[in-house]
Protein backbone atom coordinates (compact mmCIF):
# COMPACT_ATOMS: atom_id res chain seq x y z
CA UNK A 1 0.00 0.00 0.00
CA UNK A 2 1.11 3.42 -0.77
CA UNK A 3 1.12 6.69 0.97
CA UNK A 4 -1.54 7.76 -1.70
CA UNK A 5 -3.59 5.33 -0.95
CA UNK A 6 -3.99 5.80 2.67
CA UNK A 7 -7.35 6.22 4.29
CA UNK A 8 -7.28 9.42 6.73
CA UNK A 9 -7.43 7.54 10.00
CA UNK A 10 -4.15 5.46 8.34
CA UNK A 11 -2.66 8.79 7.34
CA UNK A 12 -3.08 10.37 10.85
CA UNK A 13 -1.28 6.87 12.13
CA UNK A 14 1.08 7.45 9.68
CA UNK A 15 2.30 10.42 10.37
CA UNK A 16 2.15 10.07 14.37
CA UNK A 17 4.58 7.39 13.86
CA UNK A 18 6.71 9.93 11.92
CA UNK A 19 6.72 12.32 14.86
CA UNK A 20 7.04 9.74 17.11
CA UNK A 21 10.87 8.65 15.34
CA UNK A 22 13.30 9.92 17.54
CA UNK A 23 16.13 12.18 16.06
CA UNK A 24 18.66 9.03 17.05
CA UNK A 25 17.48 7.24 14.60
CA UNK A 26 17.19 9.59 11.84
CA UNK A 27 20.89 10.30 12.87
CA UNK A 28 21.43 6.59 12.75
CA UNK A 29 20.06 6.16 9.29
CA UNK A 30 22.08 9.06 7.67
CA UNK A 31 25.37 7.56 9.43
CA UNK A 32 24.45 4.55 7.44
CA UNK A 33 23.26 6.32 3.84
CA UNK A 34 26.64 8.05 4.04
CA UNK A 35 27.92 4.58 3.75
CA UNK A 36 25.96 3.40 1.04
CA UNK A 37 23.96 1.37 3.15
CA UNK A 38 19.99 0.72 3.96
CA UNK A 39 18.47 1.50 7.55
CA UNK A 40 14.73 1.37 8.41
CA UNK A 41 12.41 0.87 10.98
CA UNK A 42 10.03 -2.11 10.89
CA UNK A 43 7.70 -4.65 12.92
CA UNK A 44 6.22 -4.18 15.81
CA UNK A 45 7.27 -0.66 16.33
CA UNK A 46 5.43 0.70 13.73
CA UNK A 47 2.52 -1.45 13.90
CA UNK A 48 1.87 -0.36 16.95
CA UNK A 49 1.92 3.38 16.57
CA UNK A 50 -1.30 2.34 13.76
CA UNK A 51 -3.02 0.68 16.64
CA UNK A 52 -2.33 3.55 19.26
CA UNK A 53 0.27 1.55 21.60
CA UNK A 54 3.19 3.74 23.07
CA UNK A 55 6.45 1.55 23.04
CA UNK A 56 10.00 2.61 23.50
CA UNK A 57 11.45 -0.22 21.34
CA UNK A 58 13.59 0.83 17.76
CA UNK A 59 13.61 -2.25 15.73
CA UNK A 60 15.98 -1.70 12.97
CA UNK A 61 16.81 -3.49 9.65
CA UNK A 62 19.43 -3.25 7.32
CA UNK A 63 21.44 -4.57 4.70
CA UNK A 64 25.13 -3.87 6.13
CA UNK A 65 26.50 -7.39 7.38
CA UNK A 66 26.83 -7.53 11.18
CA UNK A 67 30.34 -6.76 10.94
CA UNK A 68 29.74 -3.71 8.98
CA UNK A 69 27.06 -2.57 11.13
CA UNK A 70 30.01 -2.57 14.11
CA UNK A 71 32.16 -1.25 11.88
CA UNK A 72 29.72 1.73 11.06
CA UNK A 73 28.70 2.38 14.90
CA UNK A 74 31.94 1.73 16.64
CA UNK A 75 32.36 5.58 16.82
CA UNK A 76 28.98 6.64 17.08
CA UNK A 77 27.45 4.33 19.97
CA UNK A 78 27.73 5.12 24.10
CA UNK A 79 27.59 1.14 23.86
CA UNK A 80 27.51 -1.92 21.71
CA UNK A 81 26.66 -5.48 22.58
CA UNK A 82 26.57 -8.42 20.42
CA UNK A 83 24.79 -11.21 22.21
CA UNK A 84 22.85 -11.85 19.21
CA UNK A 85 24.80 -11.43 16.51
CA UNK A 86 24.77 -14.95 15.55
CA UNK A 87 21.71 -14.37 14.03
CA UNK A 88 22.33 -11.19 12.63
CA UNK A 89 21.19 -8.48 15.18
CA UNK A 90 23.51 -5.90 16.96
CA UNK A 91 22.29 -3.88 19.83
CA UNK A 92 22.98 -0.22 20.37
CA UNK A 93 23.09 2.16 23.05
CA UNK A 94 22.75 5.80 21.87
CA UNK A 95 22.06 8.64 25.42
CA UNK A 96 18.99 7.00 26.73
CA UNK A 97 17.90 5.02 23.61
CA UNK A 98 18.56 1.10 23.18
CA UNK A 99 18.18 0.11 19.02
CA UNK A 100 18.64 -3.50 17.90
CA UNK A 101 20.00 -3.38 14.15
CA UNK A 102 19.41 -6.80 12.40
CA UNK A 103 20.87 -7.22 8.85
CA UNK A 104 17.91 -8.41 6.32
CA UNK A 105 17.81 -11.92 6.62
CA UNK A 106 15.44 -15.22 6.43
CA UNK A 107 15.21 -18.05 8.94
CA UNK A 108 14.45 -21.46 8.12
CA UNK A 109 14.80 -24.77 10.08
CA UNK A 110 16.65 -27.78 9.25
CA UNK A 111 13.77 -30.30 9.42
CA UNK A 112 16.58 -32.71 11.70
CA UNK A 113 17.53 -29.43 13.47
CA UNK A 114 15.95 -27.46 16.41
CA UNK A 115 18.11 -24.50 15.91
CA UNK A 116 17.07 -22.00 12.95
CA UNK A 117 19.36 -21.90 10.11
CA UNK A 118 19.73 -17.40 9.52
CA UNK A 119 20.68 -16.27 5.87
CA UNK A 120 21.01 -12.28 5.15
CA UNK A 121 19.47 -11.15 2.39
CA UNK A 122 19.52 -7.73 0.14
CA UNK A 123 15.96 -6.07 -0.40
CA UNK A 124 14.00 -4.93 2.24
CA UNK A 125 10.94 -5.97 0.84
CA UNK A 126 12.50 -9.74 0.85
CA UNK A 127 13.20 -9.51 4.57
CA UNK A 128 9.69 -7.94 5.22
CA UNK A 129 8.50 -11.19 3.26
CA UNK A 130 10.10 -13.43 5.67
CA UNK A 131 8.72 -11.48 8.72
CA UNK A 132 5.60 -13.80 10.46
CA UNK A 133 2.48 -11.59 9.62
CA UNK A 134 2.06 -8.46 7.64
CA UNK A 135 0.35 -6.63 10.26
CA UNK A 136 4.60 -6.98 11.69
CA UNK A 137 5.94 -6.34 7.50
CA UNK A 138 5.48 -2.69 7.56
CA UNK A 139 8.55 -0.55 7.55
CA UNK A 140 9.94 2.85 7.70
CA UNK A 141 13.20 3.98 5.81
CA UNK A 142 15.48 6.09 7.50
CA UNK A 143 16.12 9.20 7.05
CA UNK A 144 14.12 9.44 4.33
CA UNK A 145 10.70 8.83 6.27
CA UNK A 146 9.50 6.41 3.25
CA UNK A 147 6.63 4.50 4.05
CA UNK A 148 6.94 0.98 2.70
CA UNK A 149 3.78 -1.44 2.72
CA UNK A 150 4.33 -3.94 0.26
CA UNK A 151 1.89 -7.07 1.76
CA UNK A 152 -0.92 -5.27 3.08
CA UNK A 153 -0.33 -4.54 6.04
CA UNK A 154 -2.50 -1.69 7.17
CA UNK A 155 -5.55 -3.50 5.47
CA UNK A 156 -4.83 -6.39 8.05
CA UNK A 157 -4.83 -4.18 10.51
CA UNK A 158 -7.98 -2.28 10.05
CA UNK A 159 -9.68 -5.98 9.69
CA UNK A 160 -7.88 -6.64 12.64
CA UNK A 161 -6.87 -10.10 10.84
CA UNK A 162 -2.97 -12.20 11.24
CA UNK A 163 -2.12 -13.01 7.58
CA UNK A 164 1.17 -14.38 6.73
CA UNK A 165 3.15 -12.02 4.04
CA UNK A 166 3.75 -14.77 1.46
CA UNK A 167 1.49 -18.69 1.69
CA UNK A 168 1.44 -19.84 4.86
CA UNK A 169 2.69 -23.09 4.35
CA UNK A 170 6.21 -22.06 3.18
CA UNK A 171 6.12 -19.67 6.12
CA UNK A 172 5.52 -22.00 9.15
CA UNK A 173 7.55 -24.01 7.13
CA UNK A 174 10.38 -21.88 7.23
CA UNK A 175 9.98 -21.37 11.07
CA UNK A 176 7.36 -23.50 13.25
CA UNK A 177 7.43 -21.24 16.00
CA UNK A 178 5.32 -18.58 13.76
CA UNK A 179 1.98 -21.12 14.43
CA UNK A 180 2.40 -20.07 18.01
CA UNK A 181 2.87 -16.57 17.28
CA UNK A 182 -0.34 -16.40 15.58
CA UNK A 183 -2.10 -17.75 18.83
CA UNK A 184 0.51 -15.41 20.86
CA UNK A 185 -0.77 -12.20 18.80
CA UNK A 186 -4.60 -13.30 19.06
CA UNK A 187 -4.17 -13.14 22.57
CA UNK A 188 -2.35 -9.75 22.81
CA UNK A 189 -4.26 -7.72 20.13
CA UNK A 190 -7.42 -9.83 19.88
CA UNK A 191 -7.14 -10.37 16.12
CA UNK A 192 -8.52 -13.17 14.26
CA UNK A 193 -6.12 -15.45 12.31
CA UNK A 194 -7.12 -15.40 8.21
CA UNK A 195 -8.64 -18.67 6.95
CA UNK A 196 -5.76 -20.13 4.91
CA UNK A 197 -3.35 -19.42 7.75
CA UNK A 198 -5.55 -21.11 10.09
CA UNK A 199 -5.96 -24.34 7.94
CA UNK A 200 -1.87 -24.14 7.43
CA UNK A 201 -1.53 -24.18 11.23
CA UNK A 202 -3.94 -27.20 11.34
CA UNK A 203 -2.11 -29.08 8.52
CA UNK A 204 1.72 -28.27 10.29
CA UNK A 205 1.38 -28.64 13.53
CA UNK A 206 3.49 -32.04 14.05
CA UNK A 207 6.20 -29.42 12.97
CA UNK A 208 6.32 -27.25 16.05
CA UNK A 209 7.98 -30.37 17.55
CA UNK A 210 11.13 -29.03 15.83
CA UNK A 211 11.10 -25.97 17.70
CA UNK A 212 13.21 -25.76 20.96
CA UNK A 213 11.12 -25.64 24.81
CA UNK A 214 12.64 -22.25 25.80
CA UNK A 215 10.88 -20.81 22.99
CA UNK A 216 7.61 -22.53 22.91
CA UNK A 217 7.58 -21.46 26.59
CA UNK A 218 8.51 -17.93 25.64
CA UNK A 219 5.92 -17.39 23.48
CA UNK A 220 3.12 -19.84 25.82
CA UNK A 221 4.02 -17.00 28.71
CA UNK A 222 3.53 -14.13 26.32
CA UNK A 223 -0.15 -14.84 25.18
CA UNK A 224 -1.33 -16.41 28.58
CA UNK A 225 -0.02 -12.76 30.03
CA UNK A 226 -2.63 -10.82 27.04
CA UNK A 227 -5.04 -9.07 26.85
CA UNK A 228 -7.58 -11.71 25.43
CA UNK A 229 -5.61 -15.12 26.46
CA UNK A 230 -9.00 -16.56 26.09
CA UNK A 231 -8.53 -16.17 21.91
CA UNK A 232 -4.97 -17.43 22.48
CA UNK A 233 -5.52 -20.33 24.16
CA UNK A 234 -9.08 -21.31 22.00
CA UNK A 235 -6.79 -20.64 18.65
CA UNK A 236 -4.27 -23.48 20.04
CA UNK A 237 -6.61 -26.19 21.03
CA UNK A 238 -8.96 -25.56 17.74
CA UNK A 239 -5.56 -25.70 15.87
CA UNK A 240 -4.36 -28.86 17.00
CA UNK A 241 -1.49 -27.18 18.27
CA UNK A 242 -2.19 -27.44 22.12
CA UNK A 243 -1.67 -31.30 21.53
CA UNK A 244 1.53 -30.50 21.53
CA UNK A 245 2.70 -28.03 23.66
CA UNK A 246 0.45 -28.21 26.35
CA UNK A 247 -1.47 -31.31 26.02
CA UNK A 248 -3.26 -31.52 28.82
CA UNK A 249 -5.70 -28.01 28.17
CA UNK A 250 -7.13 -30.07 25.12
CA UNK A 251 -7.98 -33.02 27.48
CA UNK A 252 -9.95 -31.20 29.98
CA UNK A 253 -12.38 -31.27 27.02
CA UNK A 254 -14.27 -34.32 29.08
CA UNK A 255 -16.86 -36.15 27.03
CA UNK A 256 -20.28 -35.44 28.83
CA UNK A 257 -23.79 -37.26 28.15
CA UNK A 258 -27.36 -37.50 29.62
CA UNK A 259 -26.69 -39.79 32.27
CA UNK A 260 -23.17 -38.63 33.62
CA UNK A 261 -23.94 -34.97 33.84
CA UNK A 262 -20.98 -32.30 34.96
CA UNK A 263 -19.28 -28.86 33.95
CA UNK A 264 -17.51 -28.75 31.28
CA UNK A 265 -14.11 -28.87 32.53
CA UNK A 266 -12.55 -27.08 29.54
CA UNK A 267 -15.13 -23.89 29.40
CA UNK A 268 -14.76 -23.96 33.40
CA UNK A 269 -11.26 -23.43 32.85
CA UNK A 270 -11.47 -20.87 30.87
CA UNK A 271 -13.61 -18.75 32.72
CA UNK A 272 -11.81 -19.10 35.57
CA UNK A 273 -8.88 -17.82 33.97
CA UNK A 274 -10.78 -14.98 33.31
CA UNK A 275 -12.36 -14.01 36.32
CA UNK A 276 -9.00 -14.42 37.93
CA UNK A 277 -7.66 -11.63 35.36
CA UNK A 278 -10.32 -9.85 36.78
CA UNK A 279 -8.71 -9.91 40.41
CA UNK A 280 -5.41 -9.00 39.00
CA UNK A 281 -5.57 -5.13 40.29
CA UNK A 282 -3.48 -2.71 38.69
CA UNK A 283 -0.16 -4.30 38.97
CA UNK A 284 -0.72 -6.27 35.45
CA UNK A 285 0.00 -9.58 34.44
CA UNK A 286 0.46 -12.00 37.66
CA UNK A 287 1.93 -14.64 35.15
CA UNK A 288 1.67 -17.20 38.50
CA UNK A 289 -2.12 -16.57 39.11
CA UNK A 290 -2.44 -17.06 35.46
CA UNK A 291 -1.19 -20.12 34.95
CA UNK A 292 -2.29 -21.76 38.26
CA UNK A 293 -5.75 -20.48 37.14
CA UNK A 294 -5.39 -22.12 33.61
CA UNK A 295 -3.81 -25.44 35.21
CA UNK A 296 -5.82 -25.90 38.39
CA UNK A 297 -8.13 -28.37 37.19
CA UNK A 298 -5.63 -30.59 35.00
CA UNK A 299 -6.00 -33.46 37.41
CA UNK A 300 -9.53 -34.24 36.61
CA UNK A 301 -9.43 -36.17 33.60
CA UNK A 302 -6.89 -38.28 35.24
CA UNK A 303 -9.02 -39.05 38.64
CA UNK A 304 -12.36 -38.67 37.05
CA UNK A 305 -14.97 -41.38 38.51
CA UNK A 306 -18.73 -42.47 37.94
CA UNK A 307 -20.90 -43.05 40.71
CA UNK A 308 -24.10 -44.09 41.24
CA UNK A 309 -26.90 -41.94 40.73
CA UNK A 310 -25.54 -39.97 37.13
CA UNK A 311 -23.00 -38.12 39.78
CA UNK A 312 -19.28 -37.94 38.41
CA UNK A 313 -16.24 -37.30 41.20
CA UNK A 314 -12.88 -35.82 40.77
CA UNK A 315 -11.32 -37.27 43.69
CA UNK A 316 -8.28 -36.31 45.00
CA UNK A 317 -7.73 -34.10 41.25
CA UNK A 318 -5.64 -31.41 43.31
CA UNK A 319 -3.06 -33.21 43.76
CA UNK A 320 -2.89 -35.33 40.76
CA UNK A 321 -2.76 -31.63 39.22
CA UNK A 322 -0.31 -30.26 41.21
CA UNK A 323 1.99 -32.98 40.20
CA UNK A 324 0.96 -32.76 36.25
CA UNK A 325 1.68 -28.81 36.50
CA UNK A 326 5.11 -29.63 38.42
CA UNK A 327 5.91 -32.17 35.21
CA UNK A 328 4.64 -29.82 32.65
CA UNK A 329 6.18 -26.64 33.63
CA UNK A 330 9.37 -28.12 33.71
CA UNK A 331 9.30 -29.68 30.66
CA UNK A 332 8.82 -26.38 29.35
CA UNK A 333 11.38 -25.01 31.05
CA UNK A 334 9.98 -22.39 33.21
CA UNK A 335 11.93 -21.10 36.07
CA UNK A 336 12.04 -23.06 39.41
CA UNK A 337 10.34 -20.51 41.45
CA UNK A 338 7.39 -20.17 38.96
CA UNK A 339 6.87 -24.31 38.63
CA UNK A 340 6.61 -24.67 42.89
CA UNK A 341 4.49 -21.48 42.49
CA UNK A 342 2.13 -22.36 40.08
CA UNK A 343 1.93 -26.14 41.53
CA UNK A 344 1.71 -25.40 45.10
CA UNK A 345 -1.65 -23.42 44.36
CA UNK A 346 -3.40 -26.10 41.78
CA UNK A 347 -2.96 -27.87 44.90
CA UNK A 348 -3.80 -25.89 47.26
CA UNK A 349 -7.26 -24.50 45.16
CA UNK A 350 -9.80 -26.84 46.76
CA UNK A 351 -8.29 -26.10 50.72
CA UNK A 352 -11.59 -23.83 51.30
CA UNK A 353 -13.94 -26.25 49.96
CA UNK A 354 -13.96 -28.00 53.65
CA UNK A 355 -14.44 -24.48 55.21
CA UNK A 356 -18.23 -25.30 54.82
CA UNK A 357 -19.99 -22.57 56.63
CA UNK A 358 -17.22 -21.41 58.93
CA UNK A 359 -16.84 -23.99 61.02
CA UNK A 360 -12.46 -23.97 60.93
CA UNK A 361 -11.40 -23.47 63.98
CA UNK A 362 -8.19 -20.87 64.45
CA UNK A 363 -6.02 -23.59 64.42
CA UNK A 364 -7.12 -24.59 61.11
CA UNK A 365 -6.88 -21.08 59.44
CA UNK A 366 -3.81 -20.59 61.00
CA UNK A 367 -2.92 -23.59 58.86
CA UNK A 368 -4.24 -22.92 55.82
CA UNK A 369 -2.54 -19.25 56.10
CA UNK A 370 0.73 -21.54 56.70
CA UNK A 371 0.76 -23.95 54.10
CA UNK A 372 -0.57 -20.99 51.33
CA UNK A 373 2.96 -18.68 52.69
CA UNK A 374 3.89 -16.25 50.41
CA UNK A 375 1.01 -17.00 48.07
CA UNK A 376 -1.46 -16.70 49.99
CA UNK A 377 -3.24 -13.02 48.56
CA UNK A 378 -3.01 -15.28 45.08
CA UNK A 379 -4.88 -18.18 46.75
CA UNK A 380 -7.39 -15.58 47.29
CA UNK A 381 -8.08 -14.76 43.97
CA UNK A 382 -7.98 -17.90 43.03
CA UNK A 383 -10.46 -19.88 45.25
CA UNK A 384 -12.54 -16.65 44.52
CA UNK A 385 -11.99 -17.26 40.55
CA UNK A 386 -12.75 -20.99 40.92
CA UNK A 387 -16.74 -19.83 41.62
CA UNK A 388 -18.79 -20.30 37.75
CA UNK A 389 -21.74 -21.32 39.42
CA UNK A 390 -24.51 -19.70 37.19
CA UNK A 391 -27.01 -20.23 40.38
CA UNK A 392 -25.98 -16.56 42.09
CA UNK A 393 -27.56 -17.67 45.31
CA UNK A 394 -24.80 -20.21 45.64
CA UNK A 395 -22.01 -17.86 44.07
CA UNK A 396 -23.80 -15.15 46.35
CA UNK A 397 -23.16 -17.63 49.65
CA UNK A 398 -19.91 -19.08 48.56
CA UNK A 399 -18.67 -15.31 48.58
CA UNK A 400 -20.09 -14.01 51.87
CA UNK A 401 -18.02 -17.56 53.40
CA UNK A 402 -15.06 -16.64 52.02
CA UNK A 403 -15.22 -13.12 53.38
CA UNK A 404 -16.15 -14.27 56.30
CA UNK A 405 -12.54 -16.60 55.95
CA UNK A 406 -10.61 -13.84 54.82
CA UNK A 407 -12.07 -11.57 57.66
CA UNK A 408 -10.94 -14.04 60.35
CA UNK A 409 -7.44 -14.59 58.87
CA UNK A 410 -7.26 -10.58 59.34
CA UNK A 411 -8.11 -10.74 62.47
CA UNK A 412 -5.69 -13.31 63.80
CA UNK A 413 -3.15 -11.54 61.02
CA UNK A 414 -4.00 -8.61 63.99
CA UNK A 415 -3.35 -10.24 67.06
CA UNK A 416 -1.11 -13.17 65.94
CA UNK A 417 1.05 -11.96 62.68
CA UNK A 418 0.16 -15.14 61.30
CA UNK A 419 2.77 -14.44 58.50
CA UNK A 420 5.50 -14.87 61.04
CA UNK A 421 4.33 -17.87 62.56
CA UNK A 422 7.02 -18.90 64.63
CA UNK A 423 7.20 -21.01 68.12
CA UNK A 424 7.89 -19.51 71.35
CA UNK A 425 11.17 -20.81 71.45
CA UNK A 426 13.52 -20.55 69.00
CA UNK A 427 16.54 -23.27 68.51
CA UNK A 428 18.70 -22.04 70.77
CA UNK A 429 16.36 -21.64 73.65
CA UNK A 430 15.37 -25.12 72.97
CA UNK A 431 18.83 -26.87 73.06
CA UNK A 432 19.00 -24.63 77.00
CA UNK A 433 15.95 -25.91 77.89
CA UNK A 434 16.68 -29.54 76.77
CA UNK A 435 20.20 -29.50 77.65
CA UNK A 436 21.09 -30.85 73.92
CA UNK A 437 23.30 -29.81 71.77
CA UNK A 438 22.46 -29.25 68.07
CA UNK A 439 21.46 -32.15 65.77
CA UNK A 440 18.16 -33.57 64.60
CA UNK A 441 16.56 -33.29 67.85
CA UNK A 442 16.32 -29.75 67.85
CA UNK A 443 14.53 -30.00 64.27
CA UNK A 444 11.54 -32.63 66.24
CA UNK A 445 11.07 -30.39 69.43
CA UNK A 446 10.49 -27.19 67.40
CA UNK A 447 8.72 -28.86 64.93
CA UNK A 448 6.29 -29.85 68.14
CA UNK A 449 6.19 -26.27 69.21
CA UNK A 450 5.61 -24.91 66.13
CA UNK A 451 2.59 -27.88 66.25
CA UNK A 452 1.44 -26.25 68.94
CA UNK A 453 1.57 -22.83 68.59
CA UNK A 454 -1.05 -23.57 65.45
CA UNK A 455 -2.91 -24.62 67.56
CA UNK A 456 -3.02 -22.85 70.56
CA UNK A 457 -1.99 -19.72 69.39
CA UNK A 458 0.42 -17.65 71.86
CA UNK A 459 0.72 -19.23 75.30
CA UNK A 460 3.58 -17.61 76.48
CA UNK A 461 7.10 -18.76 77.55
CA UNK A 462 6.81 -20.19 80.37
CA UNK A 463 3.91 -22.16 79.21
CA UNK A 464 5.72 -23.21 76.14
CA UNK A 465 8.80 -24.14 77.88
CA UNK A 466 6.56 -26.34 80.62
CA UNK A 467 5.26 -27.74 77.61
CA UNK A 468 8.53 -29.09 75.60
CA UNK A 469 10.10 -30.66 78.89
CA UNK A 470 6.56 -32.78 79.30
CA UNK A 471 7.07 -33.54 75.49
CA UNK A 472 10.85 -34.12 76.44
CA UNK A 473 9.65 -36.54 79.06
CA UNK A 474 6.92 -38.57 77.31
CA UNK A 475 9.30 -38.74 74.55
CA UNK A 476 12.59 -40.44 76.51
CA UNK A 477 14.47 -37.37 75.86
CA UNK A 478 17.43 -37.17 78.12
Amino acid sequence: MSESNLTAGQQRGLDALLRRIPPVADELGELFAARGHELALVGGPVRDVFLGRVGNDLDLTTDARPEQVLEIVRDWADAVWTIGIDFGTVGVRKGGRQLEITTYRSESYDPQSRKPEVMYGDSLDDDLARRDFAVNAMAVRLPEHTFADPYGGLADLAAKMLRTPGPPERSFDDDPLRMLRAARFASQLGFDVHPATFAAMRGMVERIEIVSAERIQAELDKLICGAHPRRGLELLVDSGLAAHVLPELPRLRLEIDEHHRHKDVYEHTLIVLEQAIALEGDGGCDRVLRWAALLHDIGKPKTRRHEPGGRVSFHHHEVVGAQLTKKRLIALKFPKDVVADVSRLVELHLRFHGYGTGEWTDSAVRRYVRDAGHLLDRLHKLTRADCTTRNKRKAQALARTYDHLEERIARLADEEELAKIRPELDGNEIQQVLGIAPGPLVGRAYKFLLEMRLDQGMIGKEAATAALLEWAKDNAVS
